[in-house]
């Protein structure tokens, strides 16, 4: 066995003699455990709550969705229709039409966008899960889904067909409007459903049948605005951006999920970085008193280390005992902080013992990648921390 790490598991095991230096080394052990489980307690709820904050626009967004490169629609011929439905990768697709238009209830006005979709939608989207009073509209009538949030502001009752939404869409053109109602299309649609996902998207859209929204657009057959797509699975996602791009050419611009919500994504990110950094400072400080006490036991150790010296060892192997030691107690910390974080996170999933709200648990997921995180902050840290303290070993010390 290598000597320094022989070495090493002995001290690592033996107790002092000098008691304040045991419990000196109890303190450090018992800083190191405290702050491997906090820090991956604290992942573990952030990524719970990235998962819950996702979860919103997750509903809403397809995983991969394609827009015209210039201008605001585009073509789709039956032939690529065909060469989509036979791509691998591709669960499912829908054609949607998607603009911004003025909605007309009771003499009260709101604009928001209407979201034409066709009778594939509901296999690329869970946006119909999120219906919570009414049904989803059926294809090719004049019905729609709205959200709470238009609503409210509305006013708009559900099944009421004596009293429809109006949708105002402006036609395009130049010059000067001389009647205001010829400067626009007009329908009426019946709202039968109502979803309710979170405040921002509950007044984002009206789902409505894509004919209709086509025929209020004006657009011709095979006209749309977008294409979203639900992939078999994510390691799909690369071969299907490059079929599209295959099909259409440079006609479309393509998004995965997280592009379609770069700024929400890129603000998770942040604080995320910016909870370790804060931890790992925390854990810094927890480190600086580990140094300490390996320092300390370095002295204790003094006459061993002279005996070792005399006998042959050198200055670089009787460090490495100390820097071995240090490096084998913080992992030895790491994984008993690890298992006790991880009993309290698996407690929280199933147990739900801290709660938001009367029905929502405080959410947080079990990560393999959390506790890679975590041993690795404490080993590197701790090895720096054991490196600098092993230092202390030297030839004026031997003497």
């Amino acid at each position: 066995m290598n000597f320094p790490l022989y070495i090493a598991k002995r001290y690592l095991k033996s107790v002092s003699k000098n008691n304040a230096i045991n419990i000196i080394n109890r303190i450090a052990s018992l800083g190191i455990i405290t702050g491997a489980a906090a820090l991956f307690i604290v992942l573990s709820v952030f990524s719970g709550l990235v998962d819950f904050s996702l979860s919103f626009s997750n509903t809403i967004d397809p995983d991969i969705k394609a827009v015209a490169a210039t201008g605001k629609s585009f073509f789709i011929s039956a032939k690529q229709q065909r060469e989509l439905q036979n791509e691998k990768g591709i669960a499912s697709f829908s054609k949607i039409i998607e603009e911004r238009m003025l909605f007309v209830f009771d003499e009260k006005s709101e604009f928001t966008y209407i979201k034409g979709v066709d009778s594939l939608f509901t296999n690329v989207s869970t946006v119909r899960k999120s219906v919570v009073n009414g049904s989803w509209l059926e294809p090719n009538t004049n019905q729609a889904v709205i959200g709470y949030g238009l609503y409210e502001k509305l006013g708009v009752g559900l099944g009421e067909y004596n009293r429809q939404l109006e949708i105002y869409a402006p036609k395009p053109g130049k010059g000067i409007i001389e009647n205001p109602e010829e400067a626009f299309r007009k329908t009426s649609v019946i709202p039968v459903g109502m979803y309710a996902i979170s405040e921002e998207l509950d007044s984002k859209y009206v789902f409505t049948d894509f004919e209709l929204a086509s025929e209020l657009m004006g657009y011709k057959p095979g006209q749309v605005t977008a294409l979203e797509l639900k992939l078999k699975s994510a390691e799909d996602e690369v071969a299907v951006i490059q079929s599209l791009h295959k099909i259409f050419g440079n006609q479309l611009l393509i998004r995965n999920r997280a592009q379609l919500n770069d700024s929400l994504y890129k603000m998770l990110r942040t604080e995320n970085l910016a909870i370790y950094l804060i931890f790992t400072l925390v854990i810094i400080l927890i480190l600086f008193a580990f140094a300490g006490a390996i320092i300390m036991m370095i002295l204790d150790k003094k006459s061993n280390l002279k005996t070792l010296f005399y006998l042959g060892a050198e200055i670089r192997d009787l460090r490495k005992i100390f820097l071995l030691q240090g490096t084998l107690l913080c992992v030895k910390g790491g994984l008993i902080g690890i298992v006790i974080g991880s009993i309290v996170v698996v407690v929280q999933q199933y147990s739900k013992l801290v709660m938001i709200t009367d029905t929502l648990a405080y959410p947080v997921v079990f990560s393999l990648t959390n506790i890679a995180i975590v041993m690795a902050t404490i080993i590197s840290l701790g090895f720096l921390a054991s490196l600098i303290a092993s230092g202390r070993v030297s030839k004026k010390l031997m003497e």
